[in-house]
């Protein structure tokens, strides 16, 4: 039987530090839930999580990332092969609908988050975990149709404060076919 490495074993403690933080956080949200708890939830030492993270608000940080990540892999999976903008960009936002069902994912992201992290570092993590493939995606359409005079920026960040009002409103129920189509109408609005 082969020993496991030092690495195996660490990354192992780390994601069981993810796992149970994150279904802490689901269940009870960030400002109740304490470090003591993750740790035993976890069955792993109070040093084992200052050995990976510096403080609760850095483990928030890492699910925060990991969750991001999650929604950007769902998002690239179901769009790459759309080659219509429009119907890339719609694709996209019903991804991203779906994706944002996961149970607890729009307390973290979309809750949580911006409270405990700050809207600017969740702007940056958006950015780094696929965010940007919504400005990418404007970009293409306002080429593909001729549209240099729109605001790409100020339209990507308005867009994305949508598709987040809306993506709370499917997790709580909503109907997400409802919300792309508003968001069909809405780009096709822009850009024909």
């Amino acid at each position: 039987m082969a020993r496991r490495s030092n690495r195996d074993r660490s990354e192992e403690t780390r994601g069981k530090l993810l796992s149970a933080a994150r279904a802490l956080f689901v269940e009870k949200g960030y400002a109740e839930t304490g470090t003591p708890e993750i740790v035993k939830s976890a069955e792993v030492t109070r040093g084992a999580l200052y050995h990976h993270f510096s403080d609760k608000a850095d483990l928030f940080r890492a699910v925060v990332i990991q969750e991001a990540h999650s929604v950007a892999e769902e998002i690239e999976k179901a769009s790459i092969d759309q080659t219509d903008p429009i119907d890339a960009l719609v694709t996209g936002a019903e991804a991203y609908f779906q994706a944002m069902r996961h149970p607890g994912r729009s307390r973290i992201l979309l809750i949580d988050g911006p409270a405990v992290l700050g809207a600017d570092a969740l702007a940056a993590i958006d950015r780094e975990t696929g965010g940007g493939t919504l400005y990418d995606g404007l970009a293409y359409a306002a080429r593909r149709f001729g549209r240099d005079d729109l605001p790409l920026e100020e339209l990507a960040s308005l867009l994305s404060a949508a598709f987040d009002r809306a993506a709370l409103a499917v997790s709580e129920g909503a109907d997400p076919a409802v919300y792309a189509g508003a968001m069909r109408q809405m780009l096709l609005g822009l850009f024909r």
